[in-house]
């Protein structure tokens, strides 16, 4: 982006990183909540009106949008680029210090979790912050997200089973993984470190498991291993078995295939590239391209405005037509980011929203967490996921992380993020 998110320049590093600039947070003093019994955190108005969108409001807050294409180049996503991407496996920002254990799987189901995304958001204020990246994981699974509508209401999130989690990774200028210099992107760069062995099937979470026969395939769960198996390592390791003394050449490329990751059911990878919402504005204004995008959720439709005047006595309804207002000016967003204290979510529907309380503190510092970007349903239309009763669908996933960004301790710290669905009546099923 070619100016700061309010105006004001995110320093040298991020101009020259070509990285979001991203403003600093103004101290805020907490403010107090009433919590219903019924455990659904319920709070005043007063406050309602302060943590949720007023869109004249927010009109005034500079939001970046998010957009995926394909990438121009196979090197533009490697991690020493800094991506921002979506699909396909994570650019891991610390290569050898992963999230392990129960993190990387569903805890409803036990499956390892699929990348969903990762934003490049460097933070200018802090020195430890100059790289910094957020990932978003999930469940494929519908029932599981299902389950998680209850869980995202837990005031303990230590106690919640949740099958949608965001880590975030920063890192300093000097580090041991990357050059202090920007990077070239001619497809010169190199990073500084080798990275830790993935999962052969997935490509994503470290492969701490190894292939009995062959000893060179890795897998970070049996699962993945048994459908690796399946799918065509059992002629990999054969074919290494038999032909122990194959040509290098031959023995070389079996081993490429081997460590490359052979899961199907990634979903596709691409780019995602910026753009501030307010330019879109003008660009209507010339021009119609957008009228006729394909996208399959949340289109912007013609015969929306003369429906807003029939949603006074349905909130649900009202909220939806205004938030397919504010999608239509560039309806083939998939992300929007505003991390500016001000800033509130962009919310399809008024049922289904967290209150201030339902929002938990941070889990390393015991600091507030603040909005940073949503994610929008049009991202399932680039997956390529159907349309059926039982696929994977939301409104929005909604992205909170701790406001100081602070360090703590280990290099992949938990955020927190809401899911919305699109029926808030699913989640009785």
């Amino acid at each position: 982006m070619a100016d700061d998110m309010d105006g004001r320049t995110g320093g040298d590093s991020l101009a020259k990183l070509g990285g979001l600039r991203i403003t600093s947070l103004e101290e805020q003093e907490d403010e107090e909540f009433e919590v219903n019994g019924d455990g659904n955190g319920l709070v005043d108005d007063d406050d309602d009106d302060d943590f949720y969108m007023d869109e004249d409001d927010d009109e005034q807050v500079p939001v970046t949008l998010g957009f995926v294409e394909k990438p121009k180049h196979q090197w533009s996503l490697l991690r020493q680029l800094f991506p921002s991407k979506a699909g396909g496996f994570p650019a891991w920002l610390d290569p050898i210090n992963l999230p392990s254990g129960k993190s990387c799987v569903c805890d409803h189901c036990g499956e390892p979790l699929q990348f969903v995304l990762q934003v490049y958001a460097p933070l200018s204020e802090k020195e430890s912050t100059f790289h910094r990246t957020l990932f978003v994981f999930m469940c494929s699974s519908m029932s599981c997200l299902l389950k998680d509508q209850h869980e995202q209401w837990k005031h303990q999130p230590d106690r919640a089973s949740r099958c949608v989690k965001v880590f975030r990774c920063q890192l300093a200028r000097s580090n041991a993984f990357y050059s202090s210099e920007p990077p070239r992107r001619d497809g010169s760069d190199k990073p500084s470190r080798t990275e830790a062995a993935l999962c052969n099937w997935c490509g994503t979470w470290r492969g701490d498991k190894v292939c009995g026969s062959c000893r060179r395939a890795r897998y970070c769960s049996e699962k993945h291993q048994a459908l690796h198996w399946r799918s065509r390592h059992k002629i990999e390791c054969q074919q290494l078995s038999i032909c122990p003394q194959a040509p290098n050449a031959s023995r070389t490329s079996l081993l490429a295939e081997i460590q490359a990751a052979g899961s199907n059911e990634l979903w596709p990878e691409y780019e995602i590239i910026n753009e501030d919402e307010g330019e879109f504005d003008t660009k209507m204004s010339e021009d119609n391209r957008y009228t006729n995008s394909l996208i399959s959720r949340c289109q912007g439709d013609e015969s929306l405005n003369p429906l807003l005047d029939n949603f006074e006595g349905d909130d649900d309804r009202k909220s939806w037509a205004s938030f397919q207002e504010r999608i239509a000016r560039a309806p083939e967003q998939v992300l929007r980011y505003c991390r500016d204290d001000r800033a509130k979510p962009l919310w399809p529907m008024s049922s289904g929203r967290p209150s201030k309380i339902d929002i938990p503190k941070c889990s390393y510092c015991g600091g507030s967490r603040g909005f940073e970007f949503q994610i929008l349903p049009q991202l399932l239309y680039y997956f390529g996921v159907k349309n059926d009763v039982d696929s994977l669908d939301w409104a929005t996933i909604v992205v909170y992380t701790c406001e100081a960004s602070c360090d703590g301790s280990g290099s992949y710290k938990e955020e927190f993020a809401w899911v919305q669905l699109a029926s808030q009546s699913a989640t009785a099923r």
